[in-house]
């Protein structure tokens, strides 16, 4: 079986961060220094999985496949994957499926792109009790890697060890998970980890790697597992915290941002067991690195306030606005519209060249009938030329705020605006499109594009 290396990759991070300070404050508690990432209200795995899985994919190429890790997926009796398959646009002859349950699943992603020249999308939001270290050490975000030939990292040797254990778990009918005392899962994870990083070591024929990246759901398991690693631990955890799934892919994300070619990079992921790659970069890392480091992205967030985050988390239940909530999305309809709805595809007339928006037969300009090619509008740029600020409407985070955008290559529509922007817009103002939630109603998830600022 061919291994494949990675060839790109990219990462997301939600765009507010909540001040650990106003934690400690509103709780009365020492919550410690820095801040959170977390996630808007109408984001949820699904989305920050599109959102990274496009910042890694080549334009006009598509992977074989697409394996999507997650332990807090939108639905269960339905696959996320193909949300995410959607949303990107790819060809219905792709495999997507989901890989859930556990932080191990992201590494199980990985190597099942890893062999089949895929698509691996991890993605996660962490929610903890308000107070709780979950709450302080989490994060929500997303990383995606694509495998093929011609690699900017090649994975020369691993090793794996499976051993069952308490450690961590979380009841499915519940929101947050659960921590046996962390002392007993250093103690079980101890020995795995020394055990399989030298072994990866030895695959790879070499006795100590240039970046060290080790990730765990036991978060205090890194500062002593470096006593047992051969090597300086470059990363320990993610840099935002225990985001799940997404932890061993930010993590990896941020030791290849780093990397210079011909460098080793060692990654150790110890969840129910420990998984150790070795990966080698090439020459192509200096130019095929994601544009936008993920050091930057963290450092990129704008605040919001901790009662807003447990608002959106649904761990404080504050009284709704007082308007009819939306009704659950049909079936049928959507699954007509599913190239407008998930890949925001519209039409360009091939005799006078106008963009349709949403997607049409006749044009409205020349009148022509069934000249009309597909054009996709996800993650365009454009520009604001009105928007109005509705104070009234139905939202868990008012006001909402619509847009009319003038796309740069053609096409006008109006959008609502994502993370909070009603007091930041303005005429002119340069928006991109962005993948989100409208709204949910009886379970059902209502995904649509929304504009954000630039």
């Amino acid at each position: 079986m061919t291994n494949y290396g990675i060839t790109s990759y990219g990462t997301y991070l939600p765009a507010h961060r909540v001040s650990l300070a106003d934690i400690g404050a509103t709780l009365n508690t020492n919550a410690g220094k820095g801040v959170r990432v977390a996630a808007a209200f109408d984001e949820d795995s699904t989305t920050m999985g599109v959102a990274a899985a496009a910042a890694a994919l080549t334009p006009g190429l598509a992977p074989s496949g697409l394996y999507f890790a997650t332990t807090t997926p939108a639905y269960a009796d339905k696959a996320n994957a193909t949300g995410i398959h959607a949303a990107l646009g790819l060809p219905a002859d792709i495999f997507a499926a989901d890989l859930a349950g556990s932080a191990r699943s992201g590494i199980a992603a990985l190597l099942a792109a890893a062999s089949a020249g895929g698509l691996a999308v991890l993605a996660d939001m962490r929610i903890g009790r308000p107070g709780s270290a979950d709450e302080r050490g989490g994060g929500d975000g997303a990383a995606a890697f694509v495998f093929g030939t011609d690699p900017i990292a090649e994975i020369i040797a691993r090793s794996a060890l499976t051993t069952e254990f308490l450690d961590r778990w979380r009841d499915p009918q519940v929101a947050t998970g659960e921590q046996w005392e962390e002392r007993f899962g250093i103690e079980q994870y101890l020995p795995l980890v020394r055990r399989a990083a030298a072994d990866a070591l030895a695959d790879a024929g070499i006795d100590e790697a240039d970046h060290v990246v080790l990730v765990s759901p036991n978060l205090t398991l890194a500062k002593r597992a470096a006593k047992v690693v051969a090597g300086k631990l470059s990363t320990r955890n993610s840099p935002i915290g225990h985001a799940g799934t997404a932890d061993v892919g930010l993590a990896l994300a941020a030791a290849l941002d780093q990397a210079e070619p011909g460098e080793t990079v060692l990654v150790i992921s110890a969840a129910d067991g420990c998984d150790a790659l070795v990966l080698r970069t090439t020459e192509r890392i200096l130019q095929a690195r994601q544009p936008i480091p993920l050091a930057t992205q963290l450092e990129q967030g704008a605040p919001v306030p901790y009662t807003t985050y447990l608002n959106w988390r649904g761990l404080l239940d504050r009284e709704p606005p007082r308007r009819p909530e939306p009704d659950r999305v049909a079936a049928p309809p959507s699954a007509r519209a599913a190239r407008w709805k998930f890949a925001f595809t519209g039409s360009i007339c091939g005799s006078c060249g106008l963009v349709h928006l949403p997607p049409g037969r006749i044009c409205k300009r020349c009148g022509a009938i069934d000249a009309m090619t597909e054009v996709s509008m996800a993650h365009r740029e454009g520009t604001v030329t009105t928007f109005t600020v509705d104070r009234l409407a139905y939202s868990p985070a008012p006001p909402v705020v619509e847009a009319v955008v003038d796309f740069d290559d053609g096409g006008r529509y109006a959008l609502e605006v994502a993370d909070g922007a009603a007091d930041r817009l303005a005429v002119g103002s340069r928006v991109r499109t962005t993948f989100r939630r409208l709204h949910s109603a009886e379970g059902v998830h209502n995904y649509f594009w929304k504009a954000q600022l630039l």
